[in-house]
């Protein structure tokens, strides 16, 4: 198929709310060395997205200024120095931005074959979700089969992602969501308890249902006050690992309970990493967690899709937080 000179691309015209997304008339990207171009079948919306709508997250410098950090899609054109990737495959790609788009640009070792089983829409919700809860919860917070694992935020996208990989890898987990209903929601999804954090205290039920150990990993995108909670309820040699700031970036640490209990605090962000860097994840993810997809264990939890001429609404039923898993746009 004949590639055309320009496409429709959704624009931040102005920081600002979801209403400065706007459809606009872009030329067709052209994949330099090592990169492929994408024809676009669907794209993730992530909160990044959303921050880098409201100017709170600028993107990497040479990438483009189009949100968008997931696609899935069709290969229609090859840079040069491209191996292993032939002009029709099916793929789901990770991108510095430029998914909203009918055609994204993506470096080739960021580009995986769409698992078996997997519908195109449900591939274009993994690259940045499950990349990040690998390089998280599983390198960085080195998650493993017995631990205790407790997830902030356990019905986002991430949330989402994380119970399930979490327990498919043998560890016993909890997860905090804002609703009594959201928290049912995690457990259907494997986790042993979800926790309303509007009506109960964390530390508290994590306390009683460790039996006094705590928890052996904890992932949260909160931050703020929940730093030094989520040292408190730590086991000995407990990691915590944040990756977002939701709460904000300030937190007061006792660094006596690190050093007493010798905790890890650390944390991570994907998006500025190197193309080499990103690779790393990418054959993990492709070798440790495509079986999983493959057998029908881990999945993407698909909340709602939206066209991509309404990617501002997709933004405001993000913002509503009222969503369990994730928001796709079709392309």
């Amino acid at each position: 198929m004949p590639l055309p000179a320009n496409m429709t691309a959704i624009e931040i015209a102005a920081p600002g709310g979801p209403e400065q997304l706007r459809p606009a008339q872009r030329p067709v990207p052209t994949p330099a060395e090592g990169e492929v171009l994408v024809r676009v079948t669907a794209a993730g919306v992530n909160r990044p997205d959303v921050m880098q709508r409201q100017g709170r997250y600028a993107p990497p410098a040479g990438s483009s200024d189009l949100p968008g950090l997931e696609v899935s899609g069709e290969v229609a054109a090859l840079g040069p120095q491209v191996a292993g990737l032939a002009i029709g495959d099916r793929v789901t790609a990770l991108l510095p931005g430029g998914g909203y788009a009918e055609y994204a640009v993506a470096a080739a070792p960021l580009c995986l074959p769409v698992p078996n089983g997997i519908s195109m829409i449900e591939a274009a919700a993994i690259p940045e979700t499950y990349f990040t809860v690998w390089t998280n919860l599983f390198d960085r917070g080195r998650c493993k089969a017995g631990d205790i694992v407790l997830i902030h935020g356990g019905t986002s996208g991430i949330g989402t992602t994380a119970i399930q990989l979490a327990v498919a890898f043998g560890a016993h987990v909890y997860a905090t969501a804002g609703s009594d209903d959201k928290g049912r929601a995690c457990e259907r999804l494997g986790a042993v308890r979800g926790i309303n954090y509007r009506t109960e205290d964390f530390v508290e039920v994590m306390r009683a249902a460790s039996g006094g150990k705590g928890v052996d990993v904890t992932l949260d995108m909160v931050a703020g006050t929940y730093v030094g909670r989520n040292l408190e309820i730590a086991a000995l040699e407990g990691r915590v690992v944040v990756i977002s700031l939701l709460g904000g970036a300030r937190a007061e640490v006792n660094m006596g309970m690190i050093l007493t209990k010798r905790l890890t605090l650390t944390g991570s962000t994907l998006r500025p990493r190197t193309v080499a860097q990103k690779a790393e994840v990418a054959d993990a993810v492709r070798s440790q967690v495509w079986p999983l997809l493959a057998a029908g264990r881990v999945r993407p939890v698909i909340h709602a899709t939206f066209p991509l001429a309404e990617a501002c609404e997709a933004h405001r039923l993000m913002e509503t937080s009222n969503h369990i898993g994730k928001i796709v746009l079709t392309v």
